[in-house]
């Protein structure tokens, strides 16, 4: 039995998309994994393409919090967010306003998804600092230690915002005079936050301690199940810790698939998920979706429901 929520996530765009198209392609796409029944809709918070999805830097991307904004308008019933925001690239005052103003506008469907920030910005050997982003737009990027303090404080700083709190917040990293928020969310107490990352030491307890979602990476193959399910594990060891409910935290995955077909077959693999105790699969092939791909995805989600309806 397959019962959870799926989301999709757009990467980019098909090679040869023209800057002109990328506006109606966009649309097309938000506006059918809207109505055909995905729940959540995301985007990636990047400037340069990333090696991930097999492109080149130079491949088009749109910037993430403009992004959102189009799909707000765009979409009716779909939640929509980044997966996941990096706490390097905003700052957290003009951040939480973005993501307030994107819930106001789209009547309460935005989710915070935040992150300490992938390594795609840490030079590997070989590889030229030209093809990373932070060092192209001249970023600040701080070590990964210290982009978990600033996770921390940007949640901080998003709770004390969305709670109509002005008073001055004092920390290791940022100072904000008066954290005025206004309008405030839509949602109460404020929109859900997504904690991306499977970390043990860190990730893991910030989301014990902070998140209403978490987010783990999901690679099918030997040991995935094993591997989700010992993260699982450190999740509810650190709830305990932490006083919190580990049922009250909605567990998603970002996983890919494929339309063509190849690989495990996504409705054993969403089976699968489900019986870990995800709720919630982010899917995204390894290529920009374009409307045959999301045809196909189309077409899961409709099984999928009809799974779940016995």
């Amino acid at each position: 039995m397959i019962i959870m929520k799926l989301g999709i996530s757009l990467g980019g765009f098909p090679a040869g998309t023209e800057a002109a198209q990328m506006g109606p392609l966009l649309s097309r796409l938000a506006r059918r994994a809207d109505t055909c029944g995905f729940d959540s809709l995301w985007t990636m918070d990047h400037f340069f393409q990333i090696p991930i999805s097999g492109q080149p830097p130079e491949a088009p991307l749109l910037e993430a919090y403009a992004v959102l904004a189009f799909l707000a308008a765009e979409t009716e019933r779909i939640r929509i967010g980044t997966m996941v925001t990096s706490v390097a690239y905003r700052h957290p005052g003009a951040l939480i306003k973005a993501v307030t103003s994107i819930d106001v506008l789209s009547g309460g469907r935005v989710i915070f998804g935040v992150g300490a920030g992938a390594p795609f910005n840490e030079l590997p050997p070989g590889r030229s600092p030209r093809d990373f982003e932070a060092f192209g737009l001249g970023i600040p990027f701080p070590p990964l230690a210290e982009r978990f303090e600033r996770l921390e404080e940007v949640i901080q700083i998003a709770l004390q915002m969305w709670d109509g709190d002005e008073a001055p917040y004092e920390g290791a990293h940022y100072r904000l005079g008066r954290p005025l928020n206004s309008p405030n969310t839509l949602q109460h107490p404020h929109p859900p936050i997504l904690i991306a990352g499977s970390g043990e030491r860190k990730t893991l307890r910030l989301v014990a301690r902070y998140a209403d979602m978490c987010n783990l990476f999901d690679l099918p193959g030997t040991g995935f199940a094993d591997d989700l399910k010992h993260k699982l594990e450190v999740l509810r060891s650190h709830c305990a810790d932490a006083g919190r409910d580990y049922d009250a935290i909605e567990k998603t995955v970002s996983t890919f698939v494929d339309p063509a077909g190849g690989g495990v077959p996504i409705l054993d693999h969403l089976a699968e998920l489900a019986d870990l105790g995800i709720d919630h699969a982010i899917v995204s092939p390894r290529q920009p979706w374009d409307e045959a791909a999301l045809d196909w995805a189309a077409a899961m989600v409709t099984e999928v429901h009809a799974i779940a309806r016995g």
